[in-house]
């Protein structure tokens, strides 16, 4: 089997901004069964910064597939929401704007703004909104993770684990394979402009990839999560505190050929 990710990341990315040091974790799973191939500090709870938007966006698709909200509904946006920090779509109190474009924006761009928006939509408050996050991340079987805001800005006390982080990527895949291609869209249009996909170096760069969602605090490091499919396979690999959006990416390159290795060995 060709290995893909290693020798591609290997000249890639000689400048990019560079974190203080952050607990380290990583995981590797074989998404079909969940079987653990690589697990390090796999289950130790770390701030999961932007990956925290992979559940946020479960809870609305299951609220949008009860019926109890549309796509096309128009969310009018809140002064907090509008003042969130960035990553941002640039959202202003009192605009309205379709579901649909919050999505996109928090799915492709990771955008603060858009996650709040939708919360506070869906629950009537952030703080409702993270009591049904929780609610959501237990009956998910994500044991070790407690979720107090939509869009992963540092908290104290809002916490989460590669493994968890693994489970609810691997669970939009199969309980909404529809909006799962959101994940790999390089652009987007968010309604009040274009957005490009944060993680569009992984995208690009790791053959077969099909899913990204970066995050970053200086809490939590450079985070990733993502999927990549070779030969029928899936591998769902999550990294914690990468340095930098370069040895981020380099170790989840790393990791997944490691998996597909794996694999085939078996």
């Amino acid at each position: 089997m060709k290995i893909y990710g290693t020798i591609l990341f290997a000249s890639l990315f000689l400048v990019s901004s560079v974190s203080i040091a952050a607990p380290y974790a990583a995981i590797v799973i074989n998404a079909k069964n969940e079987e653990v191939l690589h697990c390090e500090e796999c289950d130790t709870k770390m701030h999961p910064a932007g990956l925290t938007k992979l559940l946020t966006l479960y809870v609305v698709f299951s609220k949008i597939e009860n019926g109890e909200f549309e796509l096309d509904d128009r969310v009018t946006v809140s002064r907090k929401a509008s003042a969130e920090l960035p990553a941002k779509l640039g959202l202003l109190p009192g605009q309205q704007i379709r579901i649909r474009y919050l999505i996109r924006a928090t799915a492709v761009m990771g955008s603060n703004d858009t996650s709040t928006a939708l919360a506070e939509h869906i629950a009537g408050s952030e703080a409702e909104f993270s009591q049904l996050m929780n609610a959501t991340a237990k009956k998910l079987g994500m044991t070790n993770s407690t979720f107090l805001n939509a869009h992963g800005v540092t908290q104290t006390g809002h916490l989460s684990t590669a493994r968890d982080i693994a489970v609810i990527l691997r669970r939009l895949l199969f309980d909404f394979p529809e909006y799962f291609n959101l994940f790999s869209r390089r652009t987007v249009d968010a309604g009040i402009k274009k957005v490009q996909h944060s993680g569009i170096r992984f995208l690009a760069n790791y053959r077969g990839a099909d899913a990204f969602k970066h995050g970053y605090t200086r809490a939590s490091g450079f985070s990733g999560a993502s999927s990549a499919v070779f030969d029928g396979d899936r591998i769902i690999t999550v990294v914690f505190g990468g340095r930098s959006t370069a040895t981020r990416n380099k170790a989840m390159a790393k990791l997944t050929d490691l998996g597909f290795k794996k694999l085939l060995m078996n």
